[in-house]
């Protein structure tokens, strides 16, 4: 972890509300690994103290990428960063997908910009597999490109059915599921909650591992500030507070102990 001045090189739309960041960040770039994350402080966000973190979408050649979707504050105030500008960031912060032990036929789960991991995690792994990738219209489907040229089965699903098959990403992921007769591939997701446990929940009830990037409001990034906590349950049964910055944001499904 390092604090960078990164550099903008390319800030463009790529599709709907979403944009990708393009950054000159050798440091942070040469270290990270899927499923990580950066804090940025962004520019001209007047009276803000609050850095926002961002998934790492691609790092490779002293260059890293995210995606983001204009729906807040922050995000809306990005719109406005220039190529050439400075952009004051932390990373990469947090723990990424293991790698070890992916199996021969993974399957990746991503809502929305949840995508931009898991494009960064089937670049980096030898094995192909299948990637399911849903939202609510088809303004809402990113990479699908990316997977393909690699090599990967792309499944869509829009709550709208403008794009692939009408219905949740958890409906075509069941369908796969069925499919695997007595498999047990390995499950990569990243996306709201209600997908995450979802997801989670079928892949312990199948006897499935499945790795789960979890998306929470962050103060500090660091595990100071303790504002994006995740109950965890221990080996012995016990439950414990984990910071989803410092010791996820990627935990196993089968210890998340999920609210009510």
């Amino acid at each position: 972890m390092q604090i960078e001045k990164a550099i903008v090189r390319i800030h463009e739309r790529v599709a709907g509300d979403y944009r990708e960041l393009v950054l000159d960040a050798p440091a942070t770039a040469g270290a990270a690994r899927p499923g990580q994350f950066v804090h940025l402080r962004v520019p001209r966000l007047d009276g803000s103290v609050l850095r926002r973190p961002f998934s790492i979408y691609r790092a490779r050649d002293a260059r890293l990428s995210i995606l983001y979707k204009s729906v807040g504050r922050g995000t809306r105030a990005m719109e406005s960063i220039a190529v050439g500008d400075t952009v004051d960031m932390i990373g990469p912060l947090g723990n990424g997908f293991p790698l070890e032990g992916i199996g021969e036929n993974p399957a990746l789960v991503a809502g929305g910009y949840g995508v931009a991991p898991l494009s960064f995690l089937a670049g980096e792994v030898d094995v192909r597999g299948t990637v399911f990738i849903g939202g609510a219209t088809a303004r809402d489907i990113l990479c699908v490109g990316d997977f393909e040229s690699l090599g990967w089965t792309v499944r869509i699903t829009t709550e709208d059915g403008s794009l692939g098959a009408k219905g949740l990403v958890t409906a075509a992921l069941d369908v796969w599921m069925a499919e695997q007769q007595g498999a047990s591939p390995v499950h990569y997701a990243c996306g709201p909650d209600g997908m995450l446990r979802a997801v989670g929940e079928r892949a312990v009830a199948a006897g499935h591992t499945a790795w789960l990037s979890l998306d929470k409001h962050m103060g500090c990034g660091v595990g100071a500030c303790l504002a994006c906590v995740q109950k965890i349950r221990g080996e012995d049964g016990s439950v414990s507070w984990k910071r989803v910055c410092k010791d996820g944001p990627v935990f196993d499904a089968s210890v998340i102990e999920w609210d009510a």
